[in-house]
């Protein structure tokens, strides 16, 4: 799994014109599955995200989580992260997990991250078009692929 994650002061998803979800702040969490993975790196990843320092503390150093903050999480799922783009110009999303498998992981991986924050978490909806916004606040963004752990 990979995601991209940012720090916000407001985030939302809307479908057709409509928000379907949105968060204070927070974290905006977009959500890609590759094909072949599994959930055994699911606890791994939302115990890293909930415990990540990048929320300052009293004397403005990224030194809180979001446990430790309360604030909001949404998830947003994006198959298109696992994009490749070494040939061509367009494209390939080859990587990218098909929807019976992807499906259960970002389930599984929003219950988990639920019972780890102890909140509902917000989120969007699988395999629609989607306009997501946001307030970067920092601007934080942080990259974490649970096939490379070590960067």
């Amino acid at each position: 799994m990979r995601v991209v994650i940012q720090r916000v002061t407001k985030a939302e998803v809307a479908i057709l014109g409509s928000v379907t979800s949105g968060i204070g702040e927070g974290l905006l969490i977009l959500l890609g599955v590759q094909t072949g993975e599994d959930n055994s790196e699911t606890d791994w990843l939302v115990n890293k995200i909930a415990n990540l320092r990048i929320f300052n503390d009293d004397e403005g150093v990224m030194n809180r989580s979001i446990l430790e903050t309360g604030g909001d999480i949404l998830v947003v799922s994006q198959f298109t992260l696992h994009a490749k783009t070494k040939k061509g110009n367009r494209p390939s999303y080859i990587m990218a997990a098909r929807p019976d498998e992807a499906i259960p992981l970002y389930e599984e991986f929003l219950t988990k991250l639920e019972t780890v924050i102890g909140k509902k978490v917000g989120r969007g909806v699988f395999g629609a078009d989607m306009q997501v916004s946001l307030t970067n606040d920092g601007p934080v963004t942080i990259v974490i692929d649970t096939l490379n752990k070590d960067l």
